[in-house]
């Protein structure tokens, strides 16, 4: 079960509960895969509001790998995912959203 408190959501993937969050190595690994050079320039693609299936799917990996979940492009692109891309996009969207938030609730 996902916890919230730590920064983490749950998806379901081939039938099973999943959890995504954002960890270093995951910004990490979200840097090198979308080609940026640091943390800023990382969440001015996010505040830009406008991903695409790219950013999407390197996001979504980099959050269940941060999960503990040894997925890549390929296995997540060919998963049935519960409730299709809507449900994938909703739980990224929360993964960035409590991954990037203070403990008192204020975003960073």
């Amino acid at each position: 079960m996902a916890n919230p408190w730590e920064g983490e959501v749950e998806l379901t993937i081939d039938g099973k509960a999943r959890r995504m969050r954002l960890t270093l190595r995951a910004l990490a690994e979200l840097e090198r895969s979308l080609d940026v050079d640091d943390v800023d320039a990382l969440l001015a693609i996010l505040d830009g509001n406008r991903l695409g299936a790219r950013e999407l799917v390197a996001l979504a990996v980099a959050g269940l790998r941060g999960g503990g979940w040894a997925v890549d492009a390929g296995m997540l692109l060919d998963a049935d995912i519960a409730g299709g891309p809507a449900a994938l996009i909703a739980a990224v969207a929360r993964m960035v959203e409590t991954g990037f938030r203070l403990p008192d609730g204020a975003a960073r």
